[in-house]
C-alpha cells in the first residue's frame, strides 16, 4: 500500500473505532486503541519547563553528629526527565512524533536531560542551552521504601535575552505539529513574549489541538486552548475556594462549570482530583468522570505529566475526547504504580487494558468482594444491560450510575440473552468482548455476566444498595424493583439520551461503504 493510501486507511480506521462520539468497536479495542496511536503517530510540539528529576537511593543505619538528622550512604544513582521534559517523554513512548521547546542551562544536568530526551526518540532543536542559565533539579535521597529528602535547585531571575531567544524559536517548533502541549508550571520560562510567540497568526496554526497544562491556567485564556488540566489546587485557585479532599470535589468543580471555562476560554476542562479521577466539563454541556486506581506507593512521580501525554496523544491522532481521557486515566494508573519518574509505553498500556478487560467475575467472587466492599461502609451501585455496541449513551449512563454510590458492578447479559432480546443478528460483539470493554472503563468496578431473562435471581443475591436503569424506563416497568426494594435498596432512573441507540449505530456501521484496509 502507498504512502496516501495507508493513510487515508488509517484514518478511515481511526474514524470508524472511535472518531465520532456515538461508536467504538469493542472487538480488541484494548489492543488496538493504543497501538492506533502509535501508527497514527501524531506530532506534538511541548514547550515549558523541562527538569532534570535525581532518584538517588541507598541505605541508612545511624544519624549524623551534627544532628539529629539520618546519614544515607548513596548505592545507585538514577535520573529521568521531569516535567514538560517527562510529558515529551511519555509522548514520545505512546509513538507521537515529538518536539521539545524548552529553556535549560549549558550544565552537567543539562546536558544529561537532553540525552535522556534524545535517546528516547526527541527531538530537541528547539530546547535550548543557555550558559547564563541553571538546569532545575529535583533530587529524591531515598532509604529503603522512603523519601528521605527532596533537594530542588531552582532558577529565578531568567536574563531576558534567553527568554527573547526561546520565544524566537517558537513558530519553528510549532510549525506543522498536530498538538501542542503547553507546560507552564511558573518558573517564569514562558513569560508574556513567549505566549505571544504561541498566538495566531504566527506561533500556532489554526486547527492545531492546543492542551495548557499550567499552575496558572487563567494566564493562558489568551491563546483559546481546546483543553486545559487544572489539578484540584489549580483549579480551586482559579475559583477562590478551597476543596476539601473530604468532600465531592467533583460535583463542587461540575457546579462551577461556568466559571471555570469563562477564566480559562478553553473548549473544555479537565480538573484532575489525584485519588477521585478526572472531571471533565465541555462548552457543549459534555461531562465525563474517570475513577483512578490508587496506590499505596510513595515514590511515585509524574502521574500527571502521563496523563497530560496520553490525553494529548490520543486526542491528536483523531479518538474522542471521552474516550481519550478514559485512556489518559489507565495510563496515569500504571506510572503511579512504578518508583520514580516514569512513562507508559504502548506496550504498558495495551497489557494494563488487556488485564482490565479480563475481569468477567463469577457469581460466587463478586458476592465475596462485594461483601469486603460493603463490610467496608461502601455504597454497592448495579446495573445492567447487553452493551453490545458502545456508545455514548451507554457511557454517560455508565458515568452517572457510579456516582450513586462507590462501587459499580454492571451485570451483562450472556450471547443466548441478548439473541433471545435482539434476534437472531446479535450480539454483534460476543460476550467476551464486551465485558472487556466495559471493565476497562474506569468508572466501572466489577463485570459479571448472567443468563437468566431477568435480573432478579442475581439482585436477590446481591442486595445492592441501588438498583439503576436508563431513562427509557420508570420503575413501575422494572420486573426488578420489588426485588431491590426487599433487599432494602432503592431503584434510580438515569438520565436518558436521545437518539444514541445500539440499533442506530448498527444500521450506521452496516450502512457505510468501507474504504482502505480497516484494523
Amino acid at each position: 500500500m502507498d504512502d496516501a493510501r495507508q493513510d487515508s486507511s488509517r484514518s478511515e480506521a481511526l474514524r470508524r473505532h472511535g472518531g465520532t462520539d456515538d461508536l467504538s468497536d469493542v472487538r480488541g479495542l484494548a489492543a488496538w486503541v493504543p497501538a492506533a496511536i502509535a501508527d497514527r503517530a501524531p506530532g506534538v510540539t511541548v514547550i515549558g519547563d523541562a527538569i532534570l528529576d535525581g532518584w538517588w537511593s541507598g541505605t541508612s543505619e545511624r544519624f549524623c553528629r551534627e544532628a539529629p538528622a539520618p546519614v544515607v550512604d548513596i548505592t545507585r544513582r538514577d535520573y529521568a526527565a521531569g516535567g514538560a521534559a517527562n510529558t515529551a517523554m511519555n509522548l514520545a513512548a505512546l509513538g507521537a512524533t515529538v518536539r521539545m521547546c524548552g529553556l535549560i542551562g549549558a550544565d552537567d544536568a543539562g546536558r544529561r536531560l537532553r540525552g535522556i530526551l534524545e535517546d528516547a526518540g526527541v527531538d530537541t532543536t528547539h530546547l535550548l542551552q543557555d550558559p547564563r542559565v541553571g538546569t532545575t533539579t529535583k533530587y529524591r535521597i531515598i532509604s529503603g521504601d522512603q523519601v528521605m529528602l527532596r533537594l530542588d535547585d531552582t532558577h529565578d531571575g531568567l536574563p531576558a535575552s534567553a527568554v527573547a531567544a526561546l520565544a524566537a524559536t517558537v513558530p519553528a517548533a510549532v510549525a506543522g505539529a498536530d498538538a501542542v502541549v503547553v507546560c507552564d508550571y511558573g518558573s517564569g520560562t514562558l513569560d508574556e513574549e513567549v505566549r505571544a510567540a504561541l498566538g495566531h497568526p504566527s506561533g500556532i496554526e489554526e486547527g492545531t489541538l492546543v492542551v495548557v497544562d499550567a499552575h496558572d491556567t487563567a494566564a493562558w485564556a489568551s491563546l483559546g486552548p481546546d483543553i486545559v488540566t487544572p489539578n484540584a489546587q489549580e483549579a480551586a485557585q482559579v475559583l477562590a475556594v478551597r476543596l476539601d479532599p473530604r468532600s465531592d470535589r467533583a460535583a463542587t468543580v461540575a457546579g462551577r462549570r461556568g466559571e471555570l471555562l469563562a477564566a480559562t476560554n478553553a473548549a473544555a476542562v479537565v480538573v484532575t482530583l489525584d485519588r477521585d479521577g478526572t472531571v471533565l466539563l465541555g462548552r457543549d454541556g459534555e461531562e465525563h468522570r474517570t475513577w483512578a486506581r490508587p496506590a499505596t506507593e510513595r515514590q511515585a512521580s509524574g502521574a500527571g505529566d502521563t496523563f497530560v501525554a496520553s490525553l494529548t496523544a490520543a486526542r491528536a491522532a483523531g479518538l474522542p475526547l471521552t474516550t481519550s481521557l478514559d485512556l489518559a486515566q489507565a495510563a496515569a494508573d500504571v506510572v503511579v504504580h512504578r518508583p520514580g519518574t516514569s512513562v507508559c509505553t504502548t506496550a504498558d498500556l495495551t497489557s494494563h487494558l488487556q488485564q482490565v478487560a479480563d475481569t468477567a467475575l463469577s457469581t460466587a467472587e463478586l458476592l465475596r468482594r462485594v461483601e469486603e466492599d460493603r463490610a467496608a461502609g461502601r455504597r454497592i451501585v448495579l446495573t445492567n444491560g447487553c452493551f453490545d455496541v458502545l456508545h455514548r449513551g451507554h457511557t454517560r449512563s455508565l458515568d452517572q450510575a457510579k456516582q450513586l454510590g462507590d462501587v459499580l458492578v454492571v451485570a451483562l447479559n450472556d450471547d443466548a440473552g441478548v439473541r433471545r432480546l435482539k434476534g437472531p443478528d446479535r450480539p454483534i460483539n460476543p460476550i467476551a468482548d464486551r465485558a472487556g470493554i466495559i471493565a476497562s472503563l474506569s468508572c466501572v468496578d466489577y463485570v459479571t455476566v448472567f443468563s437468566t431473562d431477568t435480573l432478579v435471581p442475581l439482585i436477590e443475591l446481591l442486595r445492592p444498595d441501588v438498583y439503576a436503569k436508563g431513562g427509557d424506563y420508570t420503575a413501575q416497568m422494572l420486573e426488578e424493583t420489588p426485588a431491590v426494594e426487599a433487599g432494602g435498596g432503592r431503584v434510580a432512573i438515569l438520565d436518558y439520551v436521545p437518539e444514541r441507540s445500539t440499533a442506530a449505530v448498527v444500521r450506521r456501521i452496516q450502512s457505510a461503504p468501507l474504504q482502505g484496509d480497516v484494523p
